[in-house]
């Protein structure tokens, strides 16, 4: 017996990769490479693509940088697959400024994080998403994760937002089940797991999919889960869920960013990654070693 299916299509597809931006050696955008990753990652599973978030390194790539990503992209994958471009600064002129640009240069949607640093309260934050949301004829995905940002976006502040009509979605990296539980059960909100030890849990209790950093790497292994929990089979579902673990602590909570692990992935598999811009730097050879072995001990099953 299969399990319900959402009660409505997910807005950006159910499996995301939140791809990294390759650089050539010397730091300079490799939009070649960028193509290539993108059509693998789609070819292997993945629904869309989250271009320019934190994995991608937008804090320091520049606004011409990002409007160049999309459209490189959209050109290798075509207009079938959802491109969502992360917009979020912590000037809100300057995210209206970069969610116009996302869409003049392609984007099917935005990624919006809180501002950070400056930790508003949370009537100005909820006025900061909805002049974004005002500003393009985008839908916005909502990025909720304090443990960078330093604020939460509250779960009531999620009901209310959740009134506009371009407000759609939530990338959810809170670590509060029970408050994304509240907030599935009283709106329309498409929620997608942002950190990928989560993916089978939030699924299991209506989300739409996740949005993976380490999806760069195993794209066709996460859809799996989904595929397998969609099919009515929980039990397999678990077990995949289970055996990603070593590699997503190894990528997610060993200590060094996501960017950092799924690059190193990447270049070791002979794939576009390249390097990452300071104040990043690329892992050492021991962590390159372990990762390569958690990969390989998860693709081996």
């Amino acid at each position: 017996m299969t399990n319900p299916a959402p009660s409505a299509p997910p807005p950006f597809g159910r499996a995301l990769c939140a791809m990294v931006t390759p650089f050539t050696e010397a730091g300079a955008l490799d939009l070649p490479g960028a193509q290539l990753l993108a059509v693998r990652l789609v070819s292997e599973g993945c629904d869309g693509l989250v271009l320019s978030g934190t994995t991608g390194e937008s804090p320091t790539t520049s606004d011409a940088e990002k409007a160049a990503l999309v459209t490189a992209v959209r050109e290798a994958v075509g207009d079938g697959v959802p491109l969502v471009s992360g917009v979020g600064t912590s000037d809100t002129r300057h995210t209206v400024e970069l969610a116009r640009q996302a869409e003049q240069a392609g984007a099917d949607g935005v990624l919006v994080v809180s501002p950070y640093y400056s930790r508003p309260p949370q009537d100005a934050l909820e006025a900061h998403f909805r002049e974004v949301a005002d500003a393009s004829g985008l839908p916005l995905v909502l990025y909720d994760i304090p443990g960078r940002t330093g604020t939460r976006i509250e779960p009531e502040t999620l009901i209310r937002l959740a009134e506009h009509p371009r407000i759609v979605a939530v990338k959810d990296c809170s670590y509060d089940f029970l408050g994304t539980q509240k907030v599935l059960g009283r709106t329309d909100l498409a929620y997608y797991a942002g950190c990928d030890e989560h993916i089978l849990a939030l699924y299991a209790v209506g989300a739409a999919g996740y949005v993976s950093t380490v999806a760069n790497v195993v794209p066709a292994r996460l859809r799996a889960i989904l595929d397998a929990f969609e099919a009515g089979d929980t039990p397999v579902s678990a077990r995949l869920q289970q055996r990603a673990t070593p590699l997503i602590e190894l990528m997610m909570a060993a200590g060094l960013p996501g960017t950092v692990t799924a690059k190193a992935l990447l270049n070791s598999l002979g794939l576009p990654g390249g390097s990452v811009r300071a104040p990043l730097r690329a892992a050492g050879r021991d962590a390159v070693d372990g990762l390569v072995a958690a990969y390989e001990g998860f693709v081996a099953g």
